[in-house]
């Protein structure tokens, strides 16, 4: 059975962010732009901000007693922000990344919300296909300027609740 714990212990969510970072955007990003990012949005000091300064929580995705993976999610005005769902390598493809969205179903119609927006690599086939399976609309395109020569290539989804 899965579960998910709201993670408290910051230092090992980004350890495991940072291990999960490294084995899934190979082929997609170049070694250089992973570790600008993970050192920019999901290192020890980029999750501490954004816990304490933008409305983000992250959970744990737990199986067995083990971290298997986590999201991030950022509590906007009109619309409950997924920002991050990742699942270690030996347990994709087993439907935590479908408990998990469920999951984050829950609490955006708890906390109120109509709609979650998140953002996705225009070129991450796989997961793109998970979304709109699990009832996403892609509603934009948008290439973002992250800093030191690198940006993100993203399409825009929607799922409304």
């Amino acid at each position: 059975m899965i579960k998910f714990k709201k993670v408290e212990n910051i230092k090992e969510l980004a350890a495991l962010a940072s291990g999960i970072w490294h084995e899934y955007w190979v082929g997609l990003l170049s070694s250089e732009q992973i570790d600008y990012m993970v050192e920019k949005f999901q290192s020890e000091k980029a999750i501490k901000n954004q816990i304490n300064n933008e409305n983000y929580e992250y959970y744990f995705i737990i199986y067995e007693d083990k971290n298997v993976g986590y999201f991030g999610i950022s509590y906007k005005k009109d619309y409950l922000f997924l920002s991050k769902l990742y699942i270690k390598k030996d347990f994709r493809h087993h439907g935590f990344g479908t408990e998990a969205f469920d999951k984050i179903k829950r609490i955006a119609v708890d906390a109120g919300y109509k709609k979650i927006i998140l953002t996705v690599n225009k070129y991450n086939t796989n997961t793109i296909n998970a979304y709109k399976k699990w009832g996403l609309k892609t509603i934009d395109a948008v290439v973002s300027d992250i800093g030191n020569g690198f940006v993100m290539d993203d399409f825009i989804m929607e799922y409304s609740c």
